[in-house]
């Protein structure tokens, strides 16, 4: 896997050997009519490439298992990292996490990405309420022209989980806390419906007390 990453660069510490065997329990080499007709080559090095390039990657059921067991923890992880207890709004624990996976019997899909299964993990802890979770809420800075701010103050509201912040001299100026989830809705809006004259900085991607989150 290193080197179809392009991790590992050097064939030496890929192969033992860059001989090609029919059975190598057996030691049983490949013969050369056979290695031309398959690959159209016998010149072993070739082969061997190609193999690692196309071949079917065998994974031992151990190796399957710590894979599975290694992912588990990054979707916990990833988990942990973008969420709150929203009453104490302090981060839980990877453990925390990993245990209220356990107790949903959610499984790990191979064949997705961490962060996408994280996402659906995040959604199904908050339907079961196994644990109070929401997602971290982002704090950012919004400025709009004052000809544009009547007309967008009331659309941010409704966007916003909570506006710490409103002045309206020449120009809007608010500090909203929102989900990460809608951070490109509020950009498109402050950037068209403005021409490109307002302003959305990022001022916190999360909005946390510090500390983990502790259980009684």
């Amino acid at each position: 896997m290193s080197w179809r990453n392009k991790v590992e660069t050097d064939i030496d510490e890929v192969l033992q050997t860059h001989t090609v065997f029919n059975n190598v329990s057996k030691g049983e080499v490949a013969k050369v009519e056979e290695l031309k007709r398959i690959f159209g080559t016998s010149e072993q090095t070739e082969i061997c490439l190609q193999i690692l390039k196309k071949g079917e990657l065998q994974i031992s059921e151990k190796e399957r298992h710590s894979q599975l067991e290694a992912m588990y923890r990054d979707i916990a992880t990833i988990v942990a990292d973008k969420c709150v207890n929203p009453e104490t709004n302090r981060p839980y624990t990877v453990t925390l996490i990993e245990g209220a996976m356990k107790d949903l019997h959610i499984s790990v899909k191979p064949n997705k990405s961490t962060k996408q299964q994280a996402l659906e993990v995040i959604k199904q802890l908050k339907e079961s309420e196994t644990i109070q979770i929401e997602r971290a809420q982002m704090r950012l800075r919004i400025t709009i022209p004052a000809k544009d701010g009547k007309k967008l103050r009331e659309k941010i509201r409704k966007i916003s989980t909570k506006v710490e912040k409103e002045e309206f001299d020449d120009d809007l100026e608010m500090v909203i806390l929102t989900d990460p989830g809608v951070f490109r809705e509020l950009d498109d809006l402050v950037r068209t419906d403005t021409r490109g004259k307002g302003q959305l900085e990022m001022i916190s991607l999360k909005d946390i007390e510090e500390g983990d989150e502790k259980l009684e």
